[in-house]
């Protein structure tokens, strides 16, 4: 009764907070005077009750938009009905942007904190309950770490100046300050949403720096402190650490290149060196007392000159700066009663936090691209011989024999081709990134499409021939692992290297530390949501259990994108739900698209959520649910049913219309139009499309501007039905109400289903090519619904979480023109010559449509 009365308040509070104001601010949204159409701001209302009532009726999205302008504007031509399309999109575009705005002033008083429960308050309240509680989870937190790692995804839609008024909004509405809730909506009516050119990987760190400056700053500082005064913690163990792949991630971007890396390192360093000295600043004013000014006009010019006047030669000044303000630190608390102390601890826990570097810069490499590098080493240096010709012909037992570590400073020759200076520029960069920023820096590298062992150690011959020594080695080589079949070999790659005698020496010297990447995206698009979710579990059990036989301290980095088919939803329930089967020490994982923005685009909600995900590793390190170490049953269970999604899904991969569906029916050819990222859409630009090297972000962001999301659900519902024809409902309702790993699994299914509107595509049920592949997709929707409906005893989806399914069901109203313009352009599209006059008008309709969508889902790509 209790939890059921919090949730009526928390909607009661939504109502309130959100809705009514949104209504309010709307309002007066609509009469401003933004665009060269006075009359847009009116229309608009119509335009969209005119899109919700053909959408319910099912219409075709060309005969809703016909009968809008034969009813409302009838005297226009159809270049002015399509320049009043584009000028609705700008309208909705920032109604979407005001209802962020709005929900970011009201978190607060939406009862998210309310009980304390999931973060560090959460924490204290357990400690106060049992005398030896507060020094066990203490313990915890002083061996836990969460690692947040950004990543410059092309679904970060918002510009710089768009975030920066979104924060202002959220604070004048947070005061109903009207007048200047006026003037910034005015000015957000203004601003520009889009790029006019593609962004290069530099533009995409910068953009996304906006947060490592703007929000993490302050907010992760925040937590350290929370910790380190309620647990007593030594404020050298980092709680929190930050991760950024812009500029170092090339299979992601294959634009990244040893020069853009070069120029986001010196552009992080000025970026933390910019927030030392505007906090300098503020904390000289304070102190102005006799026997500091030697140590504050040091850390003046140490934060200014990097701030502004950024080196060729830039030194690690961690050690420096620490020891003036522990100077400083030392007198005041002598001399002058320790006033302003606290200023001065903040910077020194900042420093400790973010050194000279701010975040650790990734860097990422496909295997068979590294393979190439290997190759080209072996074929035309010194080392090249009778044996190493012949060595991409050994099996992995002769290749891991064969490798010789050898150090010596080889340089490629100039008829190299660009990836090969490329890469091995790059791993000399790292070192000279170490030296100026410290180890933390740059000490990562991720082998992406790892498949063997050898993947790892030829990388290694790769350091020892570009200048690194054996006893320096001073970097985490870092396997992912992403299909279905890699994620079931995954525990014998590991095992090869944990006996390897050279491999084994090197992680002695890294503390016997190995982290392991696990990507969520390209697992669902290769084997649908079930079979990707299960072979992760099973996956991270099996490479535990491995790290436990070789006494390896193991942490997992988790590569997970938006959506629940991208292995976002409700993360922090993942993470608590882990048994003992699972290591979970550490939590890392990639934020990326507008999940950034709408999880950690405020200071509150990144507090909230950092927090979420800290109490969840603790919680489950300290308190693992029995019912979450799924016993045999429940394994075989999941296990069925995952084979019997996956057969399903596979039979939709290996549908003859799968692509031709998605080429025709949604924006994917023209992704790679929207000038938001440096990337291409899919791997091999220049090839044909095929499904294999189609990236898992277009893939899913497709199925999502379709409202659709086929890779969040398809498959669940025939598994479902197969466990109730086979016997199984009652244990498997058991397992829904026992199993957190179980209960979030479906709860992310249903959020990914709440997120679909099959009648915008209704029409195609009636379409020559296409009708039959529709219904398919519609019937497995429609099973999956009603069947997850029964298991979960609802009587609508997410009926469990009605503020959230609330938001959705807002923002699905906003944007619901958006998606039936989009599909008007593809309809007229599809029947006009590519020489028609208007063919270009379409595909930039099109285009346009696609930031609102995104935007307004928060974790649709």
């Amino acid at each position: 009764m209790t939890s059921v009365l919090k949730l009526s308040q928390k909607e009661t509070a939504f109502n309130q907070e959100v809705v009514t104001r949104f209504e309010l601010y709307n309002s007066l949204f609509l009469t401003l005077p933004f665009y060269q159409v006075k009359d847009t701001g009116i229309l608009l209302p119509f335009f969209s009750s005119h899109c919700e009532h053909g959408a319910a009726e099912q219409l075709a999205p060309l005969e809703i938009i016909r009968s809008f302008f034969e009813k409302y504007v009838p005297d226009i031509d159809r270049e002015e009905r399509l320049n009043r399309l584009f000028r609705f999109i700008q309208y909705i575009e920032r109604q979407v942007v005001l209802f962020d705005s709005i929900e970011d002033a009201a978190f607060n008083k939406l009862g998210h904190n309310d009980d304390g429960g999931g973060t560090i308050q959460g924490l204290l309240q357990q400690a106060q309950s049992r005398d030896d509680m507060r020094k066990t989870i203490g313990e915890k937190l002083n061996k836990f770490c969460l690692r947040l790692v950004l990543t410059a995804h092309p679904t970060q839609f918002y510009p710089g100046p768009v975030l920066g008024i979104m924060t202002d909004l959220s604070e004048a509405l947070k005061h109903d300050d009207i007048n200047t809730v006026n003037l910034l909506l005015q000015q957000l009516g203004k601003t520009p949403f889009f790029n006019k050119t593609s962004p290069t990987p530099v533009d995409e760190a910068v953009s996304l720096a906006w947060f490592l400056e703007n929000i993490f700053y302050n907010a992760a500082a925040s937590i350290q402190a929370k910790v380190d005064d309620q647990f007593d913690g030594d404020g050298e163990h980092q709680v929190i650490e930050l991760g950024f792949w812009p500029g170092g991630d090339r299979d992601g971007n294959p634009n990244v290149s040893s020069k853009s890396t070069q120029e986001v390192v010196v552009h992080l360093r000025r970026s933390i060196f910019r927030c030392y000295y505007r906090e300098f600043k503020e904390m000289k004013k304070r102190i102005s007392f006799r026997g500091v000014t030697k140590a504050m006009n040091k850390l003046d010019e140490i934060f200014y000159q990097n701030a502004f006047n950024a080196s060729d030669k830039p030194q690690n000044q961690k050690a420096e700066i620490l020891q003036n303000l522990l100077t400083v630190k030392d007198v005041l608390e002598k001399d002058h009663y320790s006033l302003f102390v606290n200023l001065v601890d903040s910077m020194i826990r900042k420093v400790k936090l973010f050194g000279c570097y701010f975040a650790t810069l990734d860097i990422r490499q496909d295997s068979r691209v590294l393979r190439n590098v290997y190759k080209y080493c072996t074929d035309n240096s010194s080392l090249k011989s009778a044996d190493s010709s012949k060595y991409f012909d050994l099996d992995e037992a002769g290749k891991l024999k064969a490798i010789q570590f050898t150090e010596i400073n080889y340089s490629p020759l100039d008829d190299a081709d660009d990836m090969v200076k490329d890469t091995l520029q790059t791993i000399r960069l790292m070192k000279d990134i170490q030296l100026s920023g410290g180890e933390k820096a740059c000490q990562r590298f991720i082998i992406s499409n790892c498949q063997q062992a050898s993947d790892i150690l030829q990388l290694i011959n790769l350091f020892l021939w570009s200048g690194w020594k054996k006893e320096q080695l001073s970097v985490d080589f870092m396997p992912l692992f992403e299909t279905v079949n890699d994620l079931a070999n995954a525990a014998d790659v590991m095992e090869l290297l944990y006996t390897h005698p050279f491999y084994k020496e090197h992680l002695q010297r890294r503390n016997n530390k190995q982290t392991i990447m696990l990507g969520f995206s390209d697992s669902t698009k290769d084997g649908g949501y079930l079979m990707a979710n299960w072979s992760i579990y099973k996956g991270k059990v099996e490479l535990t259990a491995m790290a436990l036989k070789y006494g390896i301290e193991l942490a997992f980095f988790d590569g997970r994108g938006g959506p629940p088919a991208r292995g976002g939803g409700k993360t922090h329930r993942f993470y608590s739900s882990m048994g003992k089967e699972i290591a979970n020490d550490n939590i890392q994982l990639t934020i990326q698209g507008q999940t950034v923005s709408s999880l950690y685009g405020s200071q509150d909600t990144a507090v909230f959520n950092m927090e979420q995900l800290v109490n969840a590793g603790i919680v489950s390190a300290m308190n693992p649910n029995v019912n979450d170490l799924l016993d045999d049953s429940h394994k075989n269970m999941i296990s069925d049913m995952a084979e019997a999604s996956h057969k399903k899904f596979m039979a939709l991969r290996e549908h003859p219309l799968f692509l031709k569906y998605l080429e025709k029916m949604s924006p994917l050819k023209l992704l790679s139009n929207i000038n938001i990222s440096s990337r291409p859409t899919k791997r091999n630009a220049n090839s044909e499309l095929k499904l294999e090297d189609l990236r898992a972000i277009s893939f899913v962001t497709a199925w999502s501007q379709l409202k659709q999301n086929i890779p969040g659900f398809y498959g669940v519902g025939t598994a479902l039905k197969k466990m109730k024809d086979d016997g199984h409902w009652d244990g498997l309702k058991d397992l829904y109400a026992k199993s957190g790993f179980f209960k979030t699994m479906i709860d992310n299914c249903m959020m990914s289903m709440s997120k679909s509107d099959f009648r915008i595509t209704a029409y195609l049920a009636s379409d020559e090519t296409f009708g039959d592949f529709w219904k398919m997709l519609k019937d497995e929707f429609d099973l999956t619904s009603e069947l997850l409906l029964t298991l979960t005893g609802s009587t609508v989806l997410m009926q469990e979480y009605p503020v959230e399914r609330k938001s959705i069901a807002i923002r699905e109203k906003i944007v619901l023109p958006l998606v039936i313009l989009q599909h008007f352009a593809l309809q007229q599209l599809n029947t006009l010559p590519p020489d028609d006059k208007f063919y270009a008008v379409y595909n930039k309709l099109i285009v346009r449509t696609v930031y609102g969508i995104v935007n307004a889902g928060r974790n649709l790509a």
